[in-house]
Parts: structure tokens; C-alpha cells; sequence
């Protein structure tokens, strides 16, 4: 996943092709929720009304005079034959103020993996709720587990902004009244669950109200249409300002470019965090070895200070031994360690590398995840060999208990506490989101097996 995501960006900004100004300001988002709640559906809804869909497309994907707009986004066979959303697909249209690309993302939970996979580069999550499957008369109606289940896993992957779309309230009597109703169960559980919520908006994505066009009034809504609000939500901000961490992706030895300094090595890769600078004293890890960055290149290859989340070439002072999967980090800082020690400063690096962490993981594998079970984690571009060493709890997605557990399930979500074969410098996901990220993968199968995000 991660490794797709950062060899695809290595690629564009290596040989100068992307647009940095659209790659900010584009916005990725994905949609998500149970199955059937009309995720392809909506995202057809948005393509036809924005006029991307070109008109031969649109016949394709027209039988009896009706348009299946789920068949837009549906491409492979198997979806097709179940009229169900199995992998990931994306779709790109723009309006005149922005650039979307969305991802959407199968409802099934025995497909939770792949919306995990685009959840964790989304800048927004659009959560649909099907009315018409809610006791939506009810004021104390219960939500579905799918709908839970997706709203904390883009809670725990950091999305910034979740936004839940009540769909389907044409096929219900009252509107309004059900509306109400699940506005008020869906604000409920993002507060017990500590999720910030962008909106929630009625739309039906069959006959296009507050999709792309604005029902004023409509089921009692008065706020903006979903792409009005789209077009207005922020990009996830990169973490500029934390100290320097660099993922070494690949290492250039020679280079014919007036800007490789001395025949030195250029390391190429994505700034994780802080930001890349020359003349800044900067600590190697695993091997600890100092050094200080001589010269910073960026995607096309022109001397430049480049900040987190853009691709960068660093070339250091002198010779180090460095490889792929190792970490350019800021150098430690010097720090009294004790309040009676002043005078026996000891340096303190921003990025400790540890083998023992503790890790909130969203399980994906079909075999459950036990005590003692060795998998391979990726952190980074380093592969290492991860123990299970105890399973906390396990979260009730219901309920939002922390129950106690002697394995992780499929699809299931709790804190594991993983011990390492060698140490990485892993930090919490709330404050780092590369440093704070890995996958899990079956040494058998080589399968994903979960995702894991430090505490």
C-alpha cells in the first residue's frame, strides 16, 4: 500500500512531470459505508452532472432507457454479475475551482482491506448512510456496523475530514423526520467515538438532490450541495513542523548533473516530516552515524530546501554507509535529562528508535492475528520481522467498549503490542503519520494482513 503510493510519487517527481501546483491543490477523497447505501451510485452522480463522463461512456452504460450509473465506476466482470463493488476504483473530473480524485471503496467487510488502502491517502471520507435501511421513524435508531466500522477507520488513519451523506431519503415517506432522526444517531456516535465531522448532508444520489446541485430545503437542509462542500474542504497538511525524517526509497551513485556535489550518492525519496535543509546536522538509522546534508535537490533536479510530503534528493557531506529502507533523520538535540543534572547534558534525538511498540491495528487477514505469530512489517521502505506479543482488547464497534481478547478476526480493530527485530524510529500516528504507520504481511503468503498505527 504505502509502497505503491511512494514509489508513484518517487516516479512523477524524479522526472519532473507532475504539477506540484495541482497535486496540492487536488483533492482526494473516498467513499465508503455498507453495502448497497449507492457509494458508485453517487460517485456516477458526480461524474454525469459535472459532465465527465463522455457520451459514448454514458450510452454504455444505458439499457432500456435507464442509466445504471453504478456501471460507471464498476468496471470489473465480477462486479458487474453481483452489483457489488469489490476493489478499489478511482475516478478523476474536476469543476472550475478544483480537482477531485475519489476512490471508492467496497462496502462488503470482507473488503474492508481495500478501503483501508484508500482511506490511508484521502484527504476526505464521504460516509453514506442508506435511510431506507435505518428504523429511521425511531429517534434512538442504530446505525449499521459497516457504517461504523468505515467512520472509525478513517477516524484512525487520520482522514481529515469526514463528511456522512444520508442517501436514499427519496424512497422514504417523511424526509425530514428521517433526516432528523439520523443526523441525530450519527452526531451521537462521532461524539462517543471523538470524531470531527464536516457535515452531514441529505442527498439522493439516484435523482441528484444536494449532490452536485444545491435542494434548498429539501428533508429540512439548508447548508451547501456535497460538491459545494467538497470544493471548500482543506488538503490533509503535511507534517512541516516536526523535526526531519527522510525514508531512503532509492539510492542514485552517480549522476552526470552539475548539482551532484564531490561524485557523492544522492538519496531520493519523500520528506516524511520537517523539512530538508541544507547545512542541517542529520543522524542516519539504523547505523546512528552522523553527517550533515551538503546539498538538496528536488524532483527536477534544482538546489531546493523541500518541505514534508514532496519527493527530495539528498546528498550528505561525506561518504555513509546508507541503503535503502533506512531513515535520514534530524540529528539529536543535547538535553539535561535530570532537573539535579545540568551540567551532564545528554543528547535526546526527536525520532528514538525502538523495537517494542504498541500499535492500534485494523486486522485484514483471514487467519486471526495471535500471541507469538511472527509477520513482516513495513515501516517505511524497511522490512523487518514483527512478534505478536499480546493482544490488549479488541474494540466493539457497537458499543466502543475496549473488550478483552486473545486474538484479532478479520476486520477487526484493538491495540496489539508488537516487538520488533530490530528497532525503527516509530512515533505515535497522531503526531506523524509516515513515522507512525505499518503494514503487517504474512512471511507465508505474502498477503497484507493488517495495518497498524503506533500509540
Amino acid at each position: 500500500m504505502t509502497e505503491t503510493i511512494n514509489s508513484t510519487a518517487a516516479q512523477a517527481g524524479a522526472d519532473g512531470t507532475a504539477d506540484l501546483n495541482d497535486h496540492v491543490s487536488a483533492l482526494r477523497f473516498i467513499t465508503c459505508g455498507s453495502v448497497d447505501d449507492g457509494k458508485s451510485t453517487l460517485i456516477g452522480r458526480l461524474l454525469v452532472d459535472t459532465r465527465a463522463v463522455l457520451q459514448d461512456q454514458l450510452a454504455g452504460v444505458t439499457k432500456s432507457g435507464e442509466t445504471d450509473l453504478a456501471l460507471l465506476t464498476d468496471g470489473l466482470s465480477a462486479e458487474r454479475e453481483q452489483g457489488i463493488t469489490i476493489d478499489v476504483a478511482y475516478r478523476y473530473f474536476a469543476t472550475e475551482s478544483r480537482k477531485f480524485i475519489i476512490g471508492d471503496a467496497p462496502g462488503h467487510e470482507q473488503y474492508t482491506r481495500n478501503m483501508v488502502t484508500a482511506a490511508s491517502s484521502a484527504d476526505a471520507a464521504v460516509v453514506l448512510v442508506d435511510a431506507t435501511k435505518l428504523d429511521w421513524q425511531n429517534a434512538s435508531l442504530q446505525l449499521l456496523p459497516q457504517t461504523r466500522r468505515h467512520s472509525l477507520l478513517a477516524h484512525l488513519l487520520r482522514v481529515h475530514s469526514l463528511v456522512f451523506a444520508v442517501n436514499k431519503l427519496d424512497a422514504v415517506a417523511d424526509p425530514a423526520l428521517a433526516f432528523a432522526h439520523i443526523r441525530g444517531a450519527l452526531a451521537q456516535f462521532a461524539q462517543d467515538a471523538g470524531i470531527a465531522v464536516a457535515a452531514t448532508i441529505p442527498v439522493s444520489a439516484l435523482k441528484g438532490f444536494n449532490v452536485v446541485n444545491r435542494e434548498a430545503g429539501w428533508a429540512g437542509y439548508q447548508g451547501p450541495s456535497l460538491l459545494q462542500l467538497l470544493e471548500e474542504l482543506p488538503n490533509t497538511p503535511a507534517d512541516v513542523q516536526l523535526p526531519l525524517a527522510f525514508p531512503v526509497q532509492w539510492v542514485e551513485k552517480f549522476h552526470d548533473s552539475a548539482v551532484t556535489t564531490q561524485g557523492r550518492r544522492v538519496f531520493w525519496g519523500r520528506v516524511a516530516a520537517g523539512s530538508a535543509q541544507v547545512g542541517a546536522l542529520a543522524q542516519i538509522l539504523p547505523s546512528g552515524q552522523l553527517a550533515t546534508i551538503a546539498q538538496v535537490i528536488d524532483h527536477a533536479r534544482a538546489p531546493k530546501g523541500v518541505e514534508a510530503g514532496l519527493s527530495a534528493g539528498i546528498t550528505l557531506d561525506r561518504e555513509v554507509d546508507v541503503s535503502r529502507g533506512d531513515w535520514i533523520v534530524a540529528a539529536p538535540v543535547q538535553s539535561a535529562m535530570a532537573e539535579d543534572d545540568f551540567d551532564t547534558p545528554t543528547a535526546v534525538s526527536p525520532w528514538p528508535a525502538s523495537r517494542d511498540i504498541t500499535a492500534t491495528v485494523a486486522w485484514m487477514d483471514n487467519e486471526p492475528l495471535v500471541p507469538g505469530r511472527v509477520y513482516w512489517a513495513l515501516h517505511g521502505h524497511r522490512w523487518v520481522k514483527a512478534k505478536a506479543r499480546r493482544v490488549a482488547y479488541r474494540l466493539n464497534i457497537n458499543t466502543l467498549d475496549q473488550e478483552e481478547a486473545q486474538q484479532l478476526e478479520a476486520n477487526a480493530i484493538g491495540q496489539v503490542e508488537l516487538q520488533l527485530q530490530e528497532a525503527i524510529p516509530a512515533a505515535p500516528f497522531t503526531r506523524a503519520r509516515q513515522l507512525g504507520s505499518l503494514i503487517l504481511v504474512d512471511t507465508a503468503s505474502n498477503a497484507t494482513a493488517g495495518a497498524a498505527l503506533v500509540r
